[in-house]
C-alpha cells in the first residue's frame, strides 16, 4: 500500500501538460522474483519513475518499454524469462530464475478509468479490502474492452461489461475463489464462440493497522518504523504524557475512552506496552473485546501470565480461543536489546503473525519462501 501512496502521489503531482506516463503492473509470476503480483512502477516519459517491479534488473529495460507503450498508446505485455540460459534475456546472471509478465499501460489523464486513478479510488474507501480487475490478454472482439483496461469489482453489475453471462459466471466463481484464498492470480477464460480473455484478479488489502497503548519513550522509535514501512500507526495515551513530535507521524492519536473510534479489522494489531501493570491489565480485556488479530503483551512472560490470573481471579478471564490472539512476551527472538531493536522485533513478528508464518530462518525453510505455481 505504500507503494500504491506514493505512485499516486507522483501521478498527482505531475505536470500533465508537459508530462506523459505509463503504469507497469506485475501480473504473473512463475517461479522465484523479488517482487510478487501486484508490484507497480509508475514511469514518466522524462525518465524518472516510482515503485518498481524488481530488484532493480529489471527497471531499465521497463523504462524503454514503458516509453514504448506511451509513444504508441496502446497497452502492452512483456515476459520476462530469467531462467533461460540466453544471453540477450533481460536479467540473466542475476539468480532471479523466474519468469514475470509485466502490463504496461499508458496512463490518459482525461480517463477517470485509467488503472492510478481506479488506485486512487480505493484509497477513498478506508480500511476496506479492494478486487481489480486487469485485462492483460485478448483474443477476439470484446467490444469497448482493451487490454491494460482495469475494472474495479464491487459487485455483480461491475462484470456487465463483459457482455457474456456465462463469461460472467465463470469470472464470478473465479474471484468468489480468489476471496477466500485471499490471493491474486492471473486467470484465463475462453468463450463459446472461441474467444479467449486473461484477467489479472488482484487482491488489495489495506496497510497493517497498529494500535500502540502507550506513551514511553520506546514507542518513538517504534512509530518511526511503523512509518517508514508504510503501516498505519495510532496512539492510545494520555495526551499530556505524549511529545508533539509523535503527532506528526501517527495516523491518531486518542484516549482509552475513545477506543471505538478506531478502525479495527483482520489487518489490525494492539500492542499493550504503558510499561504500568495497572495499565496493560486494564487495557487488556478492552484489546480482547476488539476484533484484533494480533495482540501483543510488552514484558516478561510472568508479569503476562499474573495479568491473566488475576482478571481470571476477579472474573474476567481470558478465553481459551482468545490465548491464539495475545503474544506473550511480544516479538521473535533476535536477540533485541535496543528500543530500536526492540521496535523490530515486535514489528518482525506482526508481520510473520498476520501472514500466518512462523517467523524463523529463511535457511531452515522447506519449501519456497513465495508459493508458487
Amino acid at each position: 500500500m505504500k507503494e500504491i501512496r506514493s505512485i499516486i502521489a507522483a501521478y498527482d503531482a505531475l505536470d500533465k501538460q508537459d508530462t506523459s506516463a505509463a503504469l507497469a503492473t506485475v501480473v504473473r509470476v512463475e517461479g522465484s522474483s523479488y517482487r510478487r503480483t501486484g508490484a507497480r512502477m509508475l514511469v514518466m516519459d522524462n525518465g524518472n519513475w516510482v515503485g518498481g517491479i524488481s530488484g532493480g534488473c529489471l527497471e531499465g529495460d521497463a523504462l524503454k518499454r514503458a516509453r514504448m507503450a506511451i509513444t504508441k498508446s496502446v497497452a502492452t505485455l512483456v515476459t520476462y524469462d530469467t531462467t533461460e540460459d540466453d544471453s540477450h534475456q533481460i536479467g540473466v546472471g542475476l539468480g532471479c530464475n523466474g519468469v514475470i509478465d509485466v502490463l504496461f499501460t499508458p496512463l490518459i489523464f482525461s480517463d477517470k478509468s485509467n488503472p492510478v486513478e481506479v488506485l486512487k479510488s480505493c484509497l477513498k474507501e478506508d480500511r476496506k479490502s479492494h478486487i481489480l480487475l486487469s485485462i492483460t490478454h485478448l483474443e477476439g472482439d470484446f467490444g469497448k474492452l482493451m487490454m491494460g483496461d482495469i475494472i474495479h469489482y464491487k459487485d455483480l453489475t461491475s462484470l456487465s461489461i463483459f457482455s457474456n453471462q456465462s463469461l460472467i459466471e465463470e469470472i464470478l466463481n473465479s474471484i468468489n475463489h480468489q476471496i477466500v484464498e485471499n490471493k491474486s492470480s492471473n486467470v484465463s477464460f475462453s468463450t463459446d464462440d472461441q474467444k479467449k480473455i486473461e484477467l489479472f484478479i488482484e487482491i488489495v488489502n489495506p496497510e497493517i493497522s497498529v494500535i500502540i497503548m502507550g506513551h514511553q519513550y520506546d514507542i518513538y522509535p517504534l512509530c518511526n518504523l511503523l512509518k517508514q514501512i508504510g503501516w498505519r500507526i495510532n496512539i492510545i495515551a494520555d495526551l499530556q504524557k505524549l511529545k508533539g513530535e509523535i503527532f506528526n507521524i501517527a495516523n491518531k492519536v486518542t484516549t482509552i475512552d475513545q477506543v471505538s473510534t478506531l478502525s479495527i479489522d483482520e489487518f489490525t494489531a494492539i500492542i499493550l506496552m504503558s510499561h504500568d501493570y495497572k495499565t496493560d491489565k486494564n487495557n487488556l480485556p478492552i484489546a480482547l473485546s476488539t476484533s484484533a488479530p494480533y495482540i501483543g503483551m510488552l514484558g516478561p512472560r510472568i508479569r503476562s501470565e499474573k495479568i491473566w490470573d488475576e482478571l481470571a481471579d476477579e472474573g474476567n478471564p481470558i478465553k481459551d480461543k482468545d490465548f491464539d490472539r495475545i503474544h506473550a512476551p511480544i516479538g521473535l527472538d533476535i536477540g533485541a536489546i535496543t528500543p530500536d531493536e526492540i521496535a523490530l522485533s515486535l514489528v518482525s513478528e506482526i508481520r510473520a503473525s498476520l501472514s500466518k508464518r512462523e517467523g524463523g530462518f529463511l535457511r531452515l525453510r522447506k519449501t519456497s519462501i513465495h508459493e508458487r505455481k
